[in-house]
């Protein structure tokens, strides 16, 4: 098996055995649902709420190594707690608590990528949401990758419904009218 799926089998065996709710998102749900590219870390979305958030960093930084000296500072700031797997694949942990990260999480499945290595990754539509809201160039590029490789399978009334208030938010709805009209060119 190769470092990236020995390093998330490690993540997933940890949040399993706390009975913490996540599943991964990132370049290692892009291997899953679309083109296939290099990618040298792991993303997780962890859901932890609001309030608890150092509870969960500091069990973390216990059991794992950080990549940045202020960790805890950083992650109680972004959300987002920068650590290593012990083979010291990169591992970026999102503390979820929206309504809508909840449902990724919800929605997500089990994908066996290689023998032996079942991975909880995020829905396809999911995927593309969340590629969306990053809005960059590579982002755009995977939507792309997803949306040829998955074409109608994917449910494009729930993107919209779910991306249209997250680029609103974010003050940017062109966001939302790119995805559609990238749904609308590839099927």
């Amino acid at each position: 098996m190769n470092l990236l799926f020995d390093a998330a089998r490690e993540f997933q065996l940890f949040f399993e055995r706390e009975n913490w709710p996540f599943c991964f998102i990132g370049g290692l749900a892009v291997l899953r649902w679309g083109e296939v590219r290099m990618t040298q870390d792991i993303d997780a979305s962890l859901f932890v709420g609001y309030g608890e958030e150092q509870k969960y960093i500091d069990i973390f930084l216990k059991a794992f190594s950080s990549r940045i000296p202020d960790a805890r500072e950083f992650a109680l700031t972004n959300r987002v707690l920068l650590l290593s797997a012990t083979n010291r694949v990169s591992v970026d942990v999102v503390l979820s608590g929206l309504d809508y990260e909840w449902n990724v999480i919800e929605r997500s499945s089990l994908f066996e990528f290689a023998p032996e290595c079942l991975l909880r990754t995020c829905s396809a539509e999911d995927l593309i949401v969340l590629k969306a809201f990053a809005n960059r160039s590579i982002d755009w590029l995977d939507i792309e990758g997803i949306l040829a490789r998955s074409g109608d399978c994917v449910d494009g009334k729930y993107i919209l419904k779910n991306i249209t208030p997250l680029a609103e938010a974010k003050d940017e709805p062109q966001i939302a009218e790119r995805v559609k009209r990238l749904m609308d060119e590839i099927k």
